[in-house]
């Protein structure tokens, strides 16, 4: 008796892992599916707010601001809002369905001409001192609406300022709630007559290396239409932001409609039986200082199903 349920029970395991094989090659199947059907692009985009142009470097893709927007949404997760992407740029010989790598995320907010007279008097230490309670004040009603806390560890590379170019660009470390894995928030900011391009990184902290190996390969990539360039600005009629470059780190200016927070839940998807081979997912974030509305809304019963029937619109769509 006791041969034969020992033998029983070697036939359950051995068929839950033939299950479990089976299961794992299909949602391989389905994950490539989904991954062959985004067109990725090449050479000089021109973006389609008609502010200026992106030239997507060597060794990496550009998928348009269509296809972005699928990927924000139906696959990671985030509320559809009004300007969530120009378009993700992303490593050539990455996936948007990996798990490790990044993506940056392009938007264009239209806040003004931002003054940079305040570069190179900003003490960003103590600006940090002051985003942390900042931070903790806002936490404190995100505890009380029932949402975990989002804790700023520190610089993962501190604020730069390209005068000449006009490009600043910063990284942040944040922990969310008990988290055992930090995200990394980093952040590019190209300034124009109008407002500013915004390039954030959606990585985790442990990919910054990464981030940091490539980051001066973005940092050019953005040309500004004639009538949107800053040394185009003209006092008599153009208007002037209420931040300079110290609120623009700061993240003051993220309260605007315009710059959303992007919950990315790389591979998060809740259809496909995924969930229970590929564990815990890791959240990444872009931005902090968002409006609640923008990070809250997305609560895990409300993310939206991938199903065949998603696959063949993202498909045919993309086309």
């Amino acid at each position: 008796m006791n041969y034969l349920l020992k033998k029983a029970k070697v036939s359950v395991i051995m068929s839950l892992f033939t299950l479990m094989s089976f299961s794992q090659n299909e949602n391989s199947q389905k994950i490539d599916s989904i991954e062959k059907s985004f067109k990725y692009e090449h050479g000089v985009i021109k973006l389609k707010n008609g502010v200026g142009n992106i030239s997507v470097p060597i060794g990496f893709k550009y998928l348009n601001a269509v296809q972005a927007e699928k990927v924000l949404v139906e696959l990671w997760g985030n509320p559809k809002s009004e300007n969530l992407s120009l378009g993700l740029l992303l490593p050539e010989n990455q996936g948007i369905m990996e798990q490790k790598g990044y993506v940056f995320n392009i938007q264009y907010d239209e806040i003004g001409y931002v003054e940079d007279d305040d570069a190179d008097d900003i003490d960003y230490d103590e600006l940090l001192t002051q985003m942390r309670k900042d931070a903790a004040e806002e936490n404190a009603a995100r505890k009380k609406e029932g949402f975990e806390a989002i804790t700023i560890v520190g610089w993962a590379a501190k604020p730069f300022y390209d005068e000449d170019k006009k490009i600043l660009h910063w990284a942040k470390e944040l922990k969310f709630g008990n988290e055992s894995l930090n995200t990394l928030n980093y952040n590019v900011r190209i300034l124009g007559r109008k407002g500013v391009l915004v390039l954030n990184a959606i990585a985790t902290e442990s990919e910054l290396p990464l981030v940091q190996k490539d980051i001066n390969k973005v940092l050019d990539i953005v040309q500004f239409n004639k009538g949107y360039k800053y040394e185009e600005f003209d006092s008599s009629i153009d208007e002037v932001a209420a931040w300079t470059i110290g609120g623009l780190v700061a993240g003051k200016v993220l309260t605007k409609v315009g710059i959303v927070a992007i919950i990315a839940k790389f591979g998060k998807l809740i259809a496909l039986s995924l969930l229970g081979f590929f564990g815990a997912f890791r959240k990444k974030i872009v931005n902090l200082f968002s409006k609640k509305k923008n990070t809250e809304e997305n609560t895990e019963e409300n993310l939206v199903e991938i199903s065949e029937e998603n696959i063949e619109e993202i498909s045919e769509e993309t086309e």
